[in-house]
């Protein structure tokens, strides 16, 4: 039966609440006590075959107020129904807010209505505030229940609290609006998915990905091409309905320019060639395009409130690191992220001290799995990277001659043995190293591997994030320090020693991983998900919540970090 067939019929409405062990209530108090009494003791509680789900906040908000209706305002109804209906914008799903049940209510009069069933849709009404407050201030999906790895500083409140003001303000609108990320970037993906909205349902029929077309081609694909890009904003309408001397079969240069920023945009090899790579972008239907930007909507949600005055951020799926200060971008540089087989974890710290002409004690799993291979195939490998060979740990460790070592004979439970990389040229972590201790032992350090970095994908790390041009960033970083300069740090490259540098603050740095951002000048960028993360947290974001769901992060966890 449908919803709103069971509107239509008046007999069900006064059993829609499905509570066997207790009777319904005459008065609308004690229903609303009765119904948060059996939520308390952990019973499932429907109301027109929707779950109430923000069990222990629904109890104490009631509490709170006596156990009386807290909607009795017709306009905070409508706020609240225009605001569930509206979740979409966020991402959301509003079937997850009671959408249907209280989008029928808008046409009933609650005066036409049983007291029992006024508290049950009262409830209902909270309820849908509660999910939806809390799903647009922390996030709907629990990162660590999608990514063991991942790592979030979720923003925390007391919902009942929230709500109780949002009654007595009597502005329910601008309450869940101040739940929403502040960041402007969120703000952006929020415009770009409307305008993504505006093309589904559009025909998307695929492109073949071969042969690739190259400039002054001719090609059958190309009028489609070109109106794909006009719609998604590569191009402009009059571009798109012309061509080289008026054929619009024909790849000329005037449409070359606006693919290479088309590849720019999708993170591809700006090289103008209509390849496999971008007849794949092209071939991006607009409902996937949408589910990227939701997927980092979700990941914006799980940030902290405030970044900091001064911060880093790292985009794994971008391969980008930028600076902000006071809301400026202040530096911005290319990166390499960990390999599919071995990535960056995503988590938040903050950077505490450089080290320069740093070593290279080499993580036990990268001897056994990547240098041992090395060493057995190439017996001068260890001494042409200037790696010295420790048996034992700590201080009572002994260098050892690697001939002496029968290498071939060694196993992940043989291997007594530490491989230490001094400073130098060759040195993996290059000349500099950024460091914020944490429990997956990674950090931000430069490489002598700088050809990479003109790559257009760049995952090719064992889990550090390595730097392009570091010392900028360590001149931003030493900039409030008047023993560091420019040419105290030459010196100190020169004499090819470690030296450890304090800073004087610690700098907040985020490690993301966002598929869609808005850029400055307003463009969608769209990168390929080189995890396949992004699948895993939509499919999680479409569930539909059950009346365990709902797990809010404690509020004293906030003051932990």
């Amino acid at each position: 039966m449908s919803r709103r067939s069971v509107f239509a019929n008046a007999a069900s409405l006064l059993f829609a609440v499905t509570i066997a062990w207790l009777p319904l209530c005459a008065a609308a108090n004690e229903a609303i006590v009765a119904r948060t009494e059996a939520l308390d003791a952990g019973f499932p509680v429907k109301i027109l075959g929707d779950s109430l789900l923000a069990r222990h906040a629904l109890s104490e908000f009631y509490e709170a107020r006596g156990y009386q209706p807290a909607w009795t305002s017709p306009e905070q109804r409508h706020q609240l129904i225009e605001a569930v209906e509206q979740a979409s914008k966020d991402g959301l799903n509003p079937d997850d807010y009671h959408a249907a049940v209280l989008s029928e209510l808008a046409l009933r009069r609650m005066d036409e209505l049983s007291e029992d069933l006024q508290a049950d849709l009262d409830l209902l009404f909270s309820d849908a505030f509660l999910m939806l407050g809390s799903h647009l201030l922390e996030g709907k999906v629990n990162p660590q229940n999608v990514h063991a790895e991942w790592t979030a500083n979720r923003r925390q409140r007391k919902m009942e609290s929230v709500l109780a003001n949002a009654i007595a303000s009597e502005d329910i609108s601008v309450a869940l609006d101040e739940l929403r990320p502040s960041h402007e970037a969120y703000r952006k993906l929020v415009q770009a998915r409307y305008r993504i909205t505006r093309l589904l349902g559009q025909p998307w029929l695929p492109l073949a990905a071969a042969p690739s077309i190259r400039p002054g081609d001719q090609d059958q694909r190309l009028p489609e091409i070109r109106h794909r890009m006009a719609v998604l904003g590569d191009l402009p309408d009059q571009t798109a309905t012309t061509g080289l001397n008026g054929d619009r079969q024909r790849y000329g240069n005037e449409l070359e320019r606006f693919v290479s920023a088309f590849q720019t945009r999708h993170g591809l090899e700006p090289d103008g060639i209509i390849g496999r790579q971008t007849i794949a972008a092209l071939n991006m239907m607009p409902v996937e395009r949408v589910r990227q930007i939701d997927a980092t909507l979700e990941r914006w949600r799980w940030l902290p409130e405030s970044l900091g005055r001064k911060f880093v951020i790292v985009n794994i799926a971008g391969y980008e690191l930028k600076m902000i200060e006071n809301g400026e971008e202040i530096l911005n540089k290319r990166v390499i992220v960990g390999q599919p087989f071995r990535q960056t974890p995503v988590f938040s710290d903050r950077i505490r001290y450089l080290v320069f002409n740093p070593t290279w004690t080499v993580p036990r799993k990268l001897m056994i799995e990547d240098q041992l291979p090395l060493i057995i195939r190439d017996p001068g490998y260890l001494d042409r990277l200037n790696i010295t060979v420790y048996q034992g740990w700590g201080a009572n460790r002994k260098r050892i001659d690697p001939t002496t070592v029968n290498w071939a004979s060694l196993t992940a439970n043989n291997f007594p043995y530490q491989l230490v990389q001094e400073p130098g040229p060759r040195n993996a972590l290059g000349q500099v190293k950024f460091m914020f201790p944490n429990q997956y032992d990674i950090y931000l350090h430069d490489t002598p591997g700088q050809g990479l970095f003109s790559r257009a994908e760049r995952s090719f790390s064992s889990g550090c994030i390595r730097v392009e041009q570091p010392f900028d960033l360590a001149e931003h970083l030493l900039s409030q320090d008047p023993d560091w300069s420019q040419e105290t740090i030459n010196d100190v490259l020169a004499a090819s020693q470690p030296v450890t540098v304090v800073l004087p603050a610690p700098v907040p740095v985020y490690i993301q991983y966002w598929t869609a951002w808005v850029d400055d000048n307003d463009q969608l960028q769209l990168r390929n998900d080189i995890y396949n993360r992004d699948n895993r947290l939509i499919s999680r974001l479409r569930e539909t919540p059950d009346g365990d769901s709902y797990r809010p992060t404690p509020v004293a966890a906030s003051a932990q970090r």
